[in-house]
């Protein structure tokens, strides 16, 4: 069935008149009666008739004028859903603790009642999640990806930079310090649980322990956040590493202490990946945040090679 004269049908049988239906569409009269014959020949049966004042629905169009209403709402919702701005924009932050959901909360909190969702597909890689990107699942991901590993049709902007923090437990030998220099870390047992083999966050952490001569590792089970936590507070050994930006709690009496890495300070280059050309406003807008707030970038940063810094 056409859409167009279905509508054309509809505002028929409101106005009476098919010079008025003309106008409002914006057709000419010769164009209406098309359509409704069209539609007519299309359905079997007679759906207006003539009378001297015009035109008003036979018993087989007073049956139809409602289904088609229906039916041109559902079109418009379609096509709503599908525009810019027309439904949230999904992005995903991989992990909420950590800076890319930080900053996406903060962009909605400077901008109330704005059209968002944010998802967490942290059981993909970077190539898993570009994909995503590109099927439409999501509309954006931030993800460590390499310059030339970025698929075709997607657009990939280095936006967030979170540097590293060292974070340890009250007796670590560490624990006083005002700030560590990386190559101070060998021969402390640096412990990222959740460390999954062919994931980006797994390439930098190799790509930090070969640089730095660091033992970083992921052996045991994660067992969450706050294991972690309690297994830091009642260590003199173990330390982790955390982004300046990730939110992490923990009881007082633990006393966790968070470092600065400095001369270099590692930081963890996410990059916001979407679709090109795709003009979402609330991605536009997103966007845009994350140039003006981002804080300055520390003088003497440090990343992988295959970043492309």
């Amino acid at each position: 069935m056409d859409v167009e004269a279905l509508r054309t049908y509809v505002v028929v049988a409101g106005s009476g008149q098919f010079q008025a239906a003309a106008d409002e569409l914006g057709i000419s009269q010769q164009a209406v009666s098309k359509r409704i014959a069209a539609l007519e020949k299309h359905l079997g049966v007679t759906l207006l008739v003539r009378t001297s004042r015009g035109s008003r629905p036979s018993l087989d169009g007073q049956v139809l004028l409602p289904h088609a209403r229906k039916v041109l709402a559902a079109v418009a919702q379609a096509e709503q859903s599908v525009r810019p701005g027309g439904r949230p924009l999904r992005v995903d932050v991989l992990n909420r603790r950590i800076a890319p959901a930080q900053a996406v909360y903060r962009f909605y909190r400077s901008r109330p009642g704005t059209e968002l969702d944010a998802v967490t597909l942290g059981e993909e890689n970077a190539a898993q999640a570009a994909r995503a990107v590109l099927d439409g699942t999501v509309d954006a991901s931030f993800r460590a990806l390499p310059g030339g590993r970025v698929p075709a049709g997607i657009s990939a902007e280095r936006l967030l930079d979170a540097p590293l923090e060292l974070l340890v437990g009250p007796a670590h030998p560490l624990a006083d310090a005002p700030r560590v220099r990386p190559a101070e870390l060998a021969g402390h047992r640096i412990w990222i649980p959740g460390i999954r083999p062919g994931t980006e966050w797994a390439a930098y952490y190799q790509a930090l322990s070969e640089t730095f001569g660091l033992s970083v590792d992921a052996l045991g089970p994660h067992f969450g956040d706050e294991a972690l936590m309690d297994a830091l507070a009642d260590s003199a050994s173990l330390a982790t590493l955390v982004g300046t930006g990730d939110r992490y709690l923990w009881p007082h009496t633990h006393d966790l202490r968070r470092i600065p890495l400095h001369d270099p300070t590692p930081v963890y280059p996410h990059t916001l990946l979407s679709r090109t050309g795709d003009r979402h406003p609330v991605l536009t807008a997103l966007r845009d945040h994350l140039r003006t707030t981002a804080p300055p970038a520390p003088e003497d940063v440090w990343v992988p090679d295959w970043t492309g810094h």
